[in-house]
């Protein structure tokens, strides 16, 4: 093990260069060079990255949001878009990669990223490249560990709004309804109503019916509670209904192309009919994704990056770090793929891939219920 490289791919996390700052020097305590590609896969395609040194580009990093070398949220290189006498085509340039990788002498490379990144890290594995992957997404939806990094600073986020909405919501008796991220999994709204005192949580994992929401809004209305906190995942459905598309991109194939957003400001525009009080909707956004991440993302993240570097050491490889009940482990990328299982055929977010949703037996479900949280069933 002489060279190892790393890749951040897809939406930006508040702890991706803590992860980075963890591998660098648990490499460079091992007599290992480390280098970071530039753009996620995209960097990985053009061939262009640059070597890390925690004495110089990789120092003081830690409280840093962002990555220092970038991401990428639209680079699947097994499908990936060109244009071609003024049409788009799409092109399998893995191996394109894979030559890339070999020819710069890495041992390894990092894939530092969540459902879709691991998918191609799978791919790339079965190429005969050798990976370690990093789950990381604010949506807390990657397969086989308990949590990602990320995603507590989210929470935190999505926490500190809750907070001041609250003060606004009883001074003037109004229904503030929060729109956090959350495609496919509802975590973070769930954890955030309840850490922020949430009446109402709706998710992605259970169809709502805003009748039972507005009855639960009423009910507080007669016990003397004239404000209501309502947090709203931004893939939560109503019964019968589909996801609040925002827009559609043209990315390319195998990646999400679809933009969402709206569904905050339907919920709250339908309770204050149902309902008879002023509804106001924030749309939380890109405010999850940035900034200075916690104290515990900071130690999660430097505990994945340093036991990622160790499993290069061992060899062990085509494989991602977890941890599961407490402890740091690590399981074989094809685990966290699930069904999804045809190369390069897409990236992830599929009803084959291997999601972690919210169950309805987990803690987070049932400590909702026994508070009195409604999530909208």
């Amino acid at each position: 093990m002489e060279k190892v490289a790393i890749l951040a791919n897809g939406g930006d996390v508040s702890g991706f260069n803590a992860v980075i700052r963890g591998i660098v020097k648990t490499a460079e305590n091992h007599g290992v060079k480390c280098y970071g590609i530039i753009e996620g896969y995209n960097g990985l395609l053009e061939n262009n990255y640059i070597e890390l040194d925690s004495y110089s580009n990789a120092s003081g990093i830690l409280y840093k949001g962002g990555s220092i070398i970038g991401s990428s949220t639209n680079a699947n290189v097994f499908n990936y878009k060109s244009r071609r006498k003024g049409q788009d085509e799409y092109v399998d340039l893995s191996d394109v990669c894979i030559e890339n990788a070999k020819k710069d002498g890495f041992d390894c490379i990092f894939t530092l990223g969540g459902d879709g990144t691991q998918k191609s890290a799978r791919d790339f594995y079965q190429k005969g490249l050798n990976v370690i992957g990093v789950p990381k997404t604010i949506d807390n939806d990657v397969a086989c560990t308990d949590i990602t990094f990320g995603y507590n600073t989210a929470v935190s986020v999505a926490t500190e709004a809750l907070d001041r909405l609250h003060s606004t919501g009883e001074t003037h008796h109004r229904i503030m309804v929060l729109e956090v991220m959350g495609r496919y999994a509802g975590w973070i709204a769930l954890e955030s109503a309840i850490a922020g005192g949430g009446d109402v949580a709706l998710i992605p994992e259970i169809p709502f019916d805003l009748e039972k929401v507005a009855n639960k809004i009423k009910e507080r209305m007669s016990k003397g509670k004239k404000f209501s906190l309502v947090v709203v995942a931004e893939g939560a459905v109503p019964k019968g209904g589909t996801l609040s598309v925002k827009n559609v991109r043209n990315n390319g194939k195998g990646v999400d192309n679809t933009k969402l957003g709206g569904i905050g400001e339907k919920v709250a525009a339908e309770l204050q009919e149902l309902t008879g009080l002023e509804a106001r909707n924030t749309t939380l956004g890109y405010m999850q994704r940035g900034g200075t991440p916690t104290a515990y993302d900071r130690v999660l993240s430097t505990k994945y990056g340093s036991k990622a570097m160790e499993l290069a050491l061992e060899g062990k490889f085509g494989v991602l770090t977890v941890l599961k009940n407490g402890k740091l482990d690590c399981v074989p990328l094809e685990d966290v793929v699930g069904d999804n299982k045809e190369i390069g055929a897409v990236s992830g977010n599929t009803k084959e891939s291997n999601l972690r949703r919210v169950t309805m037996d987990d803690d987070l479900v049932k400590t909702a219920r026994n508070i009195g949280i409604s999530l909208g069933d």
